[in-house]
């Protein structure tokens, strides 16, 4: 792929943070379902790093190996005709020129975006990081690579005692540091929503759960993208589970076939 095709692609997909609706990403895993989301007709696609790692045989939190990561990127590039942004987690180091490096590598792929979030997951619970940490993270990217990224603050996963002020004081933090657009994951009342809203002027990326507002709604507030991570995924593996278990226990071929 050309510099000329991603810088096209890159601008595509910044200009879709600006749209009047809302941005609904397709949240992909591998080759195939990028086929599938994008004929589907999806105007840009978003990696689940949950979805990625568990169809591999890892958990997810950073434990999958970025060269594995990479390897699953690659092939979706290879399909998508549509810009993709890459669900980096914390960017697999905590030197920020070592992630720098390793998000370099997705643009050679033609990667447009990344999530970059303020957050590990240690010892299988997810704890939030100093701010800090994150800003010297996308400052280094930034040096390197004017890639669009999605800074993902955890103050709502990870229950802050004041998460709405939190998130307005790392957001802005965030922007200033050179970030393109804010995730925050579970931030649900149209309360929280309005204030946040007032306060930061970046495009703001929502995740889907039960107790969101419609869309509707979300692009009345001016709400620019919403994503819905592994739950797709994590449907289509419970439907999976039932059928092994149905065809095993009952051994009617109809089960698997479809009749």
């Amino acid at each position: 792929m050309t510099t000329k095709n991603i810088t096209r692609k890159q601008q595509l997909f910044t200009q879709l943070h600006y749209q009047e609706s809302p941005l609904l990403l397709g949240n992909v895993w591998d080759a195939h379902s990028a086929v599938i989301a994008q004929e589907a007709g999806f105007q840009a696609l978003g990696t689940s790093s949950h979805a990625i790692a568990f169809s591999l045989g890892y958990k997810d939190g950073e434990e999958i190996p970025f060269d594995e990561l990479l390897f699953m990127v690659e092939r979706i590039m290879q399909v998508a005709t549509i810009p993709v942004s890459v669900d980096f987690e914390s960017g697999y180091s905590e030197k920020p020129k070592k992630v720098a490096k390793k998000v370099r590598k997705l643009t050679e792929l033609g990667v447009v975006g990344i999530n970059l979030e303020d957050s590990q997951v240690l010892n299988g619970k997810r704890q939030l990081q100093s701010p800090e940490v994150l800003v010297a993270k996308i400052e280094a990217i930034k040096d390197l690579t004017d890639i669009f990224i999605n800074a993902r603050t955890d103050t709502y996963t990870t229950k802050h005692p004041d998460p709405l002020k939190e998130t307005c004081a790392r957001a802005n933090l965030y922007a200033k540091a050179g970030a393109d657009g804010i995730f925050v994951p579970l931030i649900e009342s149209e309360k929280d929503l309005k204030i946040f809203l007032d306060e930061i002027k970046l495009p703001l990326n929502v995740f889907t759960t039960p107790h969101l507002p419609d869309y509707e709604t979300l692009k009345t507030m001016g709400v620019h993208r919403i994503s819905h991570g592994g739950k797709q995924y994590d449907q289509l593996m419970a439907r999976s589970q039932e059928l092994f278990k149905n065809f095993l226990s009952k051994k009617e071929y109809a089960i698997i076939l479809g009749k």
